[in-house]
């Protein structure tokens, strides 16, 4: 359960650090119901590295969270906000937070417009970024 907690807080630092809580808690729950999907990996680590990959290096720009080939290091630098991810993280494992994105396996930030939004119900838009589930 710790890598995953660590997987997780990765992803929610990474992806909604500048999002208000509610926003993180959406990104942390996109992860959980993603592992509870069998179309997903089946651990949250699987699925925050989910892409493809070329000998064992992920392809920039071809994984399901943008952050993970991006090119970019996974550097933590703003230490209070990845404080915060590892809680919230652990919270929301422990299912201490309810899911705010009523089942939302994708998100996309409001800045684009990806196509499989086509097939898609969005559930919530939190912030900068909208939330989507399966129709």
């Amino acid at each position: 359960m710790i890598e995953a907690i660590f997987c997780m807080a990765m992803a929610i630092y990474h992806e909604a650090r500048g999002e208000p809580l509610q926003g993180q808690h959406a990104v942390g729950h996109v992860i959980l119901n993603r592992v509870a999907d069998d179309d997903y990996p089946g651990t949250v680590c699987d699925v925050v590295k989910q892409g493809r990959y070329w000998h064992q290096v992920p392809l920039k720009h071809q994984c399901h969270f943008s952050f993970w080939c991006d090119g970019l290091p996974e550097d933590f630098n703003d230490r209070n906000a990845y404080g915060t991810a590892l809680l919230l993280s652990w919270a929301i494992m422990l299912g201490g937070i309810p899911d705010p994105t009523h089942g939302a396996t994708h998100y996309h930030a409001t800045w684009v417009s990806p196509d499989w939004t086509l097939i898609m119900t969005p559930t919530i838009q939190i912030n900068n970024h909208v939330f989507y589930r399966r129709k």
